[in-house]
């Protein structure tokens, strides 16, 4: 096939790829709907309803129906130690605070933001309810306990919740925090001061997206407790705050000391309690001595100027770095006695001046328009240029210090404070989780809280959950083309990339395949007897071939014509020597002539036959 009708074909199919993905997109919705696997959400005939009965008609309907998914409330199965869903409908279980905040001003001290059981705005799944933060610009403290506390032994801690940011976020959090079991934990003063054994959960101001993993890491040697800030995700979160959907937020600790942080099932950050936290759990095993201290003679110093340099005696440290121009020549038509600005001809002195207040009025500056022919006015004065002897005050050039001694650092003592901890993961039992948050965006989402051991369990609630969301956003999400245009209002620089990766290629599609010299079809050559481009180069390439073998045969049959007459000539002097050797014989050929002559017209004969 020919190159330039491949790659329109290959423009042709791009195109059509980006047409065909929103239907694609549609019908893996719908696809996700209707066909989840064993371990995902079950919707069958008691959840996804369709319209039972359709009333028959002539016309056919213009869009399919979208399907409904009805919302069937999720069971906790397996081993669990909370496990929340709100489908109650009211707070039964949960504790609001009545602390106050220390050390601000008692308007903004009390908890007192706003909970409320409802749906969720704009719902796929009406009979579904949350937790909601109501208020903005407030403080906000609930609480409950667990079933029984969770220890940190030999089976893993998995965590998962979920946020929907209804209304989207400014700034705010949206995170929970498991609250250490201790004497004196009491729900209804719970504060931000309460301790707490991990916070876990998204956190946003401005344009940082956060994803906090923090635990209270006691020390075995002082009893003291720090936080531990797990490292940062390389994953972008941004969606996740900003596209009004509900998502799932996973935390699991193992018994080795790793973690995993998900979102939607998605990893989205992992590491090790012991590497990947800061500051470090366990401290340096040295540490620089304090009571260390840097000697006066001490030379950090790597360069320094040349003790045995000498300025130059031609070194000029007063010459000008600028000097005026000596070849520079007065333009023709300058106009010395004019002034490049003159007073205003047409201004008046304003009737309310006082001279005695104000001075002696005059009037305002305007270019000389005497000037605007010339090429200037004033005093004429040389341009000023480098100066080519300026060098500037000297300086010794710098040297390696030989006294260079390097940067000095205090010596390292053993570490008085140190320790080693090799088991992170043994945190501070904790026997309630909490919601401490203050927030200037309200009506933010929270669902179906669970806390177990098991992750085959985690995952089983979360399918029953938050997946049974995702396949009603899902069904009621718009095609690819309204997520391209919802896209590129928020980030206006997609309408580049839209451009160039649709519009280009049918722009090109159009010049490549509609423009250049049109090829005749091959039917078109049995509808006249002209010779085609084709034939008539073959042809001219045939009669070329053949005028060349004619030359090469013509060339041929004439040496062979040389040699014949070399042969020629060679006998013939054979033959005069015989004579001339033997009279008989030549006699004997005279009386023969005859015959001898019908032998030379014979051999005339035939080498005329062979010229020929």
């Amino acid at each position: 096939m020919d190159l330039k009708v491949r790659l329109c074909l290959l423009l042709i199919t791009l195109s059509w790829t980006v047409n065909l993905m929103s239907v694609s997109a549609q019908e893996e919705d719908e696809a996700d709907v209707m066909d989840m696997d064993d371990g995902e959400v079950d919707i069958g005939d008691d959840i996804l309803e369709g319209d039972a009965e359709t009333e028959a008609t002539d016309e056919a309907p213009t869009e399919p129906p979208i399907p409904k998914v009805t919302y069937k409330a999720p069971e906790p199965m397996g081993e669990h130690f909370f496990a929340e869903s709100f489908d109650k409908g009211t707070l039964e279980g949960w504790i609001t605070s009545k602390a106050k905040k220390d050390g601000i001003d008692e308007e903004i001290a009390k908890y007192d933001g706003e909970w409320e059981v409802e749906d969720m705005k704009d719902t796929k799944l009406p009979g579904d309810k949350g937790l909601v933060l109501k208020s903005r610009a407030k403080h906000h403290a609930i609480s409950a306990w667990l079933l029984r506390p969770f220890n940190f032994d030999t089976m893993p801690l998995i965590v998962q919740y979920e946020v929907n940011f209804q209304t989207g976020i400014d700034c705010g959090g949206a995170y929970i925090k498991l609250l250490s079991q201790t004497e004196d934990l009491n729900l209804d003063e719970f504060v931000d001061r309460t301790p707490y054994t991990i916070m876990f959960g998204p956190d946003k101001c401005g344009e940082d997206y956060k994803l906090h993993f923090i635990f209270r890491h006691k020390n075995p040697k002082t009893g003291e407790y720090e936080e531990k800030h797990a490292k940062k995700s390389d994953s972008d979160l941004r969606s996740y705050y900003t596209d009004k959907k509900t998502h799932l937020y996973t935390l699991v600790l193992n018994p080795d000391n790793t973690y995993e942080i998900l979102i939607d099932q998605t990893v989205v950050n992992s590491g090790s309690l012991l590497t990947d936290v800061t500051p470090a759990v366990n401290p340096a095993a040295e540490v620089e001595d304090p009571d260390d201290h840097k000697p006066e003679d001490w030379d950090e110093r790597p360069k320094i100027q040349d003790p045995d340099a000498v300025k130059p005696e031609d070194w000029d440290e007063d010459a000008p770095a600028k000097i005026a121009d000596e070849d520079a020549v007065k333009p023709e038509g300058w106009l010395d006695d004019e002034a490049e600005y003159i007073g205003d001809p047409d201004a008046v002195k304003p009737e309310d001046w006082d001279e005695d207040m104000d001075g002696e009025w005059e009037a305002p500056q305007v270019p000389n328009p005497a000037c605007e022919a010339a090429p200037g006015c004033g005093k004429w004065e040389k341009p000023t240029i480098d100066n080519p002897s300026y060098k500037g005050k000297w300086k010794p050039p710098m040297i390696d210090n030989p006294n260079y001694q390097g940067v000095w650092k205090p010596r390292k003592v053993a570490n008085p404070d140190y320790f080693e901890d090799l088991h992170p993961f043994r945190m501070t039992t904790f026997s309630a989780v909490g919601l401490e948050l203050w927030s200037m965006s309200s009506d933010i989402f929270f669902d179906n809280f669970f806390v177990t051991s098991d992750r085959n369990t985690a995952e089983r609630w979360a399918n029953d959950g938050w997946g049974l969301k995702k396949a009603a956003e899902g069904a009621a999400d718009p095609g690819l083309v309204k997520q391209m245009m919802t896209a590129a209002e928020e980030r206006p620089w997609l309408w580049v990339v839209y451009v160039l990766t649709v519009a280009l290629p049918v722009v090109l599609i159009i010049v490549f395949c509609c423009t250049g010299k049109k090829k005749p079809a091959a039917a078109d050559y049995k509808k006249t007897d002209e010779p085609q481009p084709d034939v008539k180069e073959e042809a001219e390439a045939e009669a070329a071939a053949e005028a060349e073998a004619e030359v090469e045969e013509d060339e041929e049959e004439a040496e062979a014509e040389e040699e014949e007459d070399v042969k020629q000539e060679e006998q013939t002097a054979d033959k005069k020597s015989d004579l001339e050797d033997s009279p008989a014989e030549e006699g004997a050929n005279d009386e023969d002539s005859p015959d001898g002559e019908e032998e030379d017209a014979d051999k005339s004969g035939e080498a005329a036959t062979q010229r020929s």
